[in-house]
């Protein structure tokens, strides 16, 4: 099979040329449908084989410094340190104030967060599920940093858009009982179910606790299907992959 040229995505922040920050997109890879074509998840039933090759593929196109540091993602509230990492580690967020530590989060809907602190001394990258952002993920990880949350930018990646995410009344209740003011990000459809938009509700997450540069949540996993996989859509899918390190350029 002829490898596509890879496609990312990259936050429109304004950060020191030191940090880098991607997110890949579908496109450049190996894998057949409905993987098709950059798989980088391994905990899907695509092969060892063709994930191994995509991300070598990644690590070529992005000159990583290290191979990411792969989480094993449970729609949790746990933050890494990078300094802690080993393999088959069990997290959701992943922090780092180290070079070269490649912190890695893959997403299929979810919203892919990146933090940087404005020195580029400090990032983070998140999977922000519903579920681990209503349990405190962002507060979670925030809480990581030494630097004051007012130096803190933070990038929202593609995720399943606004118009697309129908929830129950469970997940409604569950963001209303935190904060009230949650309510703006959702929609009735009829008695029982809503759109929740994961976007709104992350920024709002953020701004109570002082992060107010804030950047991207203009995409729609679920309705953009040539760029992105989409769990919602297609069940069966591949994983994109979310990436921030410190280098030492």
């Amino acid at each position: 099979m002829v490898r596509k040229v890879l496609e990312f995505i990259t936050p429109d922040w304004t950060m020191p040329d030191h940090i880098q920050a991607y997110t890949t997109t579908r496109k450049g890879g190996i894998s057949p449908s409905p993987y098709d074509s950059l798989n980088l998840a391994n905990h899907v039933n695509d092969t060892a084989e063709n994930v191994e090759k995509n991300r070598k593929t990644l690590a070529t196109a992005l000159k990583l410094p290290t191979s990411p540091l792969w989480l094993q993602q449970t729609h949790s509230t746990e933050v890494v340190n990078s300094q802690d990492w080993y393999e088959g580690i069990e997290a959701d967020a992943i922090y780092c104030n180290q070079i070269n530590h490649v912190c890695a989060i893959m997403t299929a809907d979810c919203l892919p967060l990146l933090l940087s602190n404005e020195s580029g001394t400090e990032v983070a990258a998140i999977h922000a599920g519903w579920r681990g952002l209503a349990d405190g993920i962002i507060e979670k990880t925030i809480a990581q940093f030494d630097d004051a949350a007012e130096h803190i930018y933070a990038w929202l990646g593609p995720a399943i858009g606004p118009e697309k995410f129908e929830v129950g009344r469970d997940v409604y209740e569950t963001f209303l009982s935190h904060d009230p003011m949650a309510e703006v990000a959702f929609q009735a459809t009829d008695d029982s179910h809503f759109l929740a938009d994961i976007y709104q509700l992350a920024r709002l997450r953020l701004r109570q606790h002082g992060i107010s540069r804030l950047s991207g949540g203009h995409y729609c996993t679920m309705t953009d299907a040539s760029r992105f996989f989409s769990y919602r859509r297609d069940g069966e899918t591949g994983r994109m992959v979310s990436l921030i390190w410190i280098s030492n350029k």
